[in-house]
């Protein structure tokens, strides 16, 4: 399929095949996604209100446009994220030392006195505010607004975790994310980039992720599993969605990762996860470096940007290290297994072998 004989007809043969992939397989996806974000949307708005009148600092920013709910994030057909984001961090200074890969903290600044925060409580007797203490919190309330949701015989707390997560109609994985936004600012552990010898992407594009800023979430920090740390319970996780889909805008890149997201689900996902979407997209990031030009994304090129995805794929879990794109100093397979990790690579390469080797693999892939 991506070797061809007849450059020509190969070519053609290929549009076709990916255009039937996504009719068939990424089009039955995204129905199930649809109809996921229905079956949640109304429960998690349901529990948000009812979490905001018993604390109104906890203002539910999940909204229904037009059938579609914005804030809702999908991970997967099955697993969605909220995040909540939280008002009034103008009393904090981001401290981003890159100590904690990542992560970072929010603290007191100098001269403000705890009191001048609408989040007094949670603020450490050294000045930070503790992502974990806003979390509990949080959890304490969403539990309680569970047991009195119209919805309660359909959700349920899950307590194996100290994140805030949701079972609903025990099909599908919610979770609830406390945030702060983070406009018109960057953090320093990501000063790095763009790399100035890459092409892509371009200066304008890059100047317009940075003023997207980024997003600090109240979640269990990968970095810091299996540490002691002191900074444990305050540290909050960098995130930058926003920056991310920007920088996805444009030709067949979301195409791309569409298909990349619908192999995934159907061939790589197994115990431990070692494979997440994450991952996926963010290999598709590095692979915007190497062909940067807006025609090596065409419909046309599209099976030579997935093989390179997957063969790139295939290195990081060889050699057990998958560099965050803004990040690099965050694996994203910490915590994973070497079984994990070996299993999920002779996965991927059966699947590329299968790409590379039959001209009609999208059809039964």
């Amino acid at each position: 399929m991506l070797v061809p004989s007849d450059v020509s007809d190969s070519q053609n043969n290929l549009v076709t095949q990916v255009d039937k992939f996504v009719k068939d397989r990424v089009f039955t996806r995204n129905l199930q996604v649809r109809r996921g974000v229905q079956d949640v949307g109304k429960v998690v708005q349901d529990i948000l209100k009812e979490v905001e009148a018993q604390e109104p600092r906890f203002i539910s920013s999940l909204t229904e446009v037009n059938g579609k709910f914005e804030g809702l994030d999908v991970i997967s057909p099955t697993e969605f994220e909220v995040v909540l984001y939280l008002n009034q961090m103008g009393v904090f200074n981001f401290v981003d030392d890159g100590s904690l890969p990542g992560c970072a903290v929010l603290k007191l600044s100098d001269g403000r006195k705890r009191s001048m925060s609408l989040w007094v409580e949670f603020i450490t007797a050294s000045g930070y505010l503790s992502s974990r203490k806003i979390r509990s919190r949080f959890q304490t309330l969403v539990a309680q607004a569970c047991d009195k949701s119209t919805y309660r015989d359909s959700v349920k707390m899950m307590n194996d975790t100290s994140e805030v997560k949701l079972r609903i109609r025990e099909r599908y994985i919610v979770q609830i994310t406390p945030s702060f936004k983070c406009s018109g600012v960057w953090p320093r552990s990501a000063a790095h980039w763009p790399l100035v010898h890459i092409a892509w992407p371009h200066p304008h594009l890059a100047a317009q992720v940075k003023t997207e800023g980024f997003d600090l979430l109240s979640k269990e920090c990968l970095a810091l599993q299996g540490k002691q740390s002191a900074m444990e319970g305050d540290a909050w996780v960098i995130s930058f969605k926003e920056a991310e889909a920007a920088l996805l805008m444009g030709a067949s890149r979301k195409k791309c990762l569409s298909i990349l997201k619908t192999l995934r689900d159907r061939h790589l996902d197994v115990q431990g996860n070692p494979v997440s979407s994450y991952v996926v997209q963010t290999l598709l990031l590095y692979e915007c470096e190497k062909h940067p030009r807006e025609t090596e994304w065409a419909e046309g090129a599209l099976g030579d940007r997935i093989a390179g995805i997957l063969m790139q794929l295939i290195s990081c879990l060889q050699c057990r290290r998958c560099p965050h794109y803004f990040l690099p100093n965050l694996d994203l397979f910490r915590g994973k297994s070497t079984s994990e990790l070996d299993n999920a690579s002779k996965l991927t390469w059966r699947l590329v072998r299968e790409l590379l080797t039959n001209s009609k693999a999208l059809e039964s892939l």
